[in-house]
């Protein structure tokens, strides 16, 4: 397991703001919007590897939670942490997502997530990841997106190990 020192240090060391992926596109990524429930939580609480990843990426990326927030916790549950929280409340989840990521300006977004609401997030963002983690992952969403990762800690190690993101999505 890499040190929370290690990382910084990686994240201190990224010089280049644009991640050029030869025949794909060129990323120059500003803000992470991640799901909260199914990606960077269980059951209302949040991963224990994806917090000091939290931390670490704060410093170079905007990070933002988007929620419906059904177990009532994400507040408390990232309260030390350098992230914007969006509880959604309307009746289109997917389309308020997808809405928020434009807001934001989609060409400098990634988005993590893993459920049917998430499919429009991914699409609009520059970089779309689903995540089969613990609660597994919509087919349509894991069809939609740039990449699959396995965990959160996998798909938020992308942004500090960028070659990762080259070696995957190059063509």
């Amino acid at each position: 397991m890499i040190s929370l020192y290690d990382l910084t240090c990686k994240v201190a060391a990224m010089s280049e703001d644009t991640i050029i992926i030869p025949h794909y596109k060129e990323l120059s990524i500003r803000h992470i919007v991640l799901d909260y429930n199914g990606t960077l939580a269980k059951d209302g609480l949040l991963k224990e590897e994806a917090k000091p990843l939290l931390s670490v990426l704060s410093r170079q990326y905007r990070l933002h939670v988007i929620t419906a927030d059904t177990f009532g916790s994400v507040h408390k549950q990232v309260e030390a942490f350098e992230v914007e929280v969006k509880v959604i409340t309307g009746s289109d989840h997917t389309q308020e997502k997808a809405d928020y990521v434009e807001t934001l300006g989609a060409a400098r977004c990634a988005a993590v997530g893993n459920g049917n609401n998430d499919v429009k997030m991914l699409v609009s963002a520059a970089v779309g990841i689903a995540l089969l983690g613990d609660e597994g992952c919509s087919t349509s969403t894991m069809m939609q997106s740039d990449l699959v990762c396995k965990s959160i800690e996998d798909a938020l190690e992308l942004f500090i190990h960028p070659k990762r993101l080259i070696a995957t999505l190059r063509s």
